[in-house]
């Protein structure tokens, strides 16, 4: 079986990219005050309200279930409802840790296509129950991008926020992929959040080049009351806070994070262009950000694992492959190359 030296099954299989990383090595030097007293926690927070250009209050948290989780619980009371894709990752893939934190706020999926939400969607949930026996919905929450790798356009989240205010429903976005979204659209952070009427957005660094670490923003700080005391009940208040901020500032200062999340989604098309056309394979989905999702026969698939290929199958069957920072373009040749040998020997047979 070929060994290849980079794989594509998911974006957490990269490194650390260097900026993050000698940020890091930069401030593992001396001593510095600890839970987020630090110079590095301000210069990250400091950044972030430049970057959305506006002051937000910032968090950081170890991983995107609890930023997600306890963001949401932020917004409710146990009593409450957040309403979500039946595909979002806080309904799939956190095995109930949004339930948990909110000390029991339920999740209400709505239908919607190609993992998006809709305005009406919404609405229908939020509205077909108001008496007592139901959770009442609080919130709701839209991946960006979707686990399926669309994109929501600024008109599609402006259409969602401003049927949220109407409701008296807030707005969280899980920003995993936060980077390739704002990549694929070409619009600023704050067009994206904000400006959009995002309440509250999870920020992926993880995903975007560090080795661990999320940022919570709450553009509403009301909303952030004792959010700080929620962070350190869940065990997310770190308490050498520096070095989960420190890869944020190398990230951000210069536009690392945006490059990086540009390569990967760059990489995602140029497999894309590649394999167009070949018989018996075919994007399951529109490609928009880092992810190309492919319907091809089991045997075809099987062949690539052969061949040393690995990738996940859980949605709807068919090959996922994500791209990262550091994806190697000829590695993504080579991807292509035997998509291409082998579909083409199927449709010989």
């Amino acid at each position: 079986m070929t060994t290849h030296p980079q794989q594509f099954a998911s974006d957490n299989y990269a490194g650390i990219c260097p900026e993050a990383w000698a940020a890091m090595a930069e401030a593992n030097s001396g001593h510095v005050p600890a839970y987020g007293e630090d110079p590095w926690t301000q210069r990250a927070a400091d950044a972030f309200r430049t970057l959305f250009e506006t002051e937000c209050e910032v968090f950081f948290a170890f991983n995107g279930t609890a930023a997600n989780s306890l963001a949401l619980a932020a917004l409710c009371q146990s009593y409450h409802s957040v309403i979500c894709s039946a595909t979002a990752h806080v309904e799939t893939d956190e095995c109930g840790a949004p339930e948990f934190f909110s000390n029991g706020s339920k999740l209400l999926v709505a239908p919607g296509s190609n993992g998006k939400l809709t305005p009406e969607a919404v609405r229908a949930v939020a509205t077909g129950r108001s008496d007592i026996h139901f959770p009442k919905p609080r919130a709701v929450t839209i991946t960006q991008p979707t686990e399926t790798g669309q994109v929501y356009t600024l008109e599609e989240i402006r259409a969602l926020s401003a049927v949220c205010r109407e409701l008296g429903l807030h707005l969280h976005m899980d920003g995993a992929r936060f980077a390739n979204a704002c990549a694929s659209l070409g619009c600023s952070p704050a067009e994206m959040t904000w400006k959009s009427g995002v309440d509250v957005l999870c920020f992926g660094g993880t995903k975007n080049g560090m080795g661990v670490g999320e940022a919570i923003l709450f553009f509403d700080h009301a909303l952030a009351e004792d959010f700080d005391y929620r962070c350190k009940q869940a065990g997310q208040l770190a308490s050498k806070m520096r070095f989960l901020a420190a890869p944020w500032v190398g990230l951000l200062q210069d536009g690392a994070w945006l490059r990086n999340g540009r390569h990967a989604n760059e990489c995602a098309q140029r497999l894309l262009r590649q394999i167009s056309g070949l018989p018996g394979v075919e994007p399951m989905f529109p490609v928009e950000a880092n992810a190309v999702f492919l319907r091809a026969p089991e045997p075809l698939l099987d062949g690539l694992r052969q061949r040393g290929w690995r990738f996940y199958t859980f949605i709807g069957g068919g090959a996922r492959f994500m791209f990262a920072w550091d994806a190697d373009p000829a590695q993504v040749d080579a991807l292509a190359a035997d998509l291409r040998d082998l579909a083409r020997t199927r449709a010989a047979a």
